[in-house]
């Protein structure tokens, strides 16, 4: 197993209660599945099972028990990151050297667990989003992957406890 595989089939939970009942582990089919719906959340059962190589009865079953044991939490498609195994979230905060944002950003973008990387202003150059298993695994993205990347010359990291969406921008 490589590294990643091993950081991308990080353990489940990370030991804080937060009133909420562990979701049953997720397989690769699962994954396969929410990948796809994250993709595209109005793709019919019949293209989601052949894109998945499963049956239609499966796929059926698959996205009935995602939804059910609260993983998927809307369509378009919404994933529960902590109930899909990822319960440790950060921002990451990057100092960069001048003209290095195309690089390191190529490079943050191929690292697991990096959702989201946004150049930004102020006191720090970038900020990416960060969904770990746990803070194990999240120490090993932060201190051994992104400070490894060339141009990047310092971060800051901020533990996310709790999260709510907002009404988004009202496109209707």
């Amino acid at each position: 197993m490589t590294e990643v595989d091993h950081l991308s089939k990080g353990e489940p939970g990370h030991g804080f209660r937060t009133g909420r009942s562990a979701a049953r582990p997720l397989d690769d089919v699962d994954r396969a599945v929410l990948a796809e719906l994250v993709r595209d959340g109005r793709v019919s059962i019949r293209t989601l099972a052949e894109r998945v190589h499963v049956s239609r009865a499966n796929a059926y079953a698959r996205v009935d028990r995602l939804v059910r044991d609260g993983v998927i939490t809307g369509f378009g498609a919404k994933v529960d990151h902590e109930r899909a195994g990822l319960g440790t979230s950060a921002f990451v905060l990057l100092s960069m050297e001048q003209n290095a944002w195309r690089e390191v950003s190529r490079q943050l973008r191929t690292l697991p667990y990096v959702e989201h990387v946004a150049l930004v202003g102020g006191d720090f150059d970038a900020l990416a989003l960060v969904r770990a298993p746990d803070n194990a695994a999240l120490r090993h993205v932060v201190l051994e992957r992104i400070q490894d990347v060339a141009g990047v010359k310092a971060t800051r990291t901020w533990l996310i406890f709790d999260e709510a969406d907002g009404p988004g921008p009202g496109w209707g």
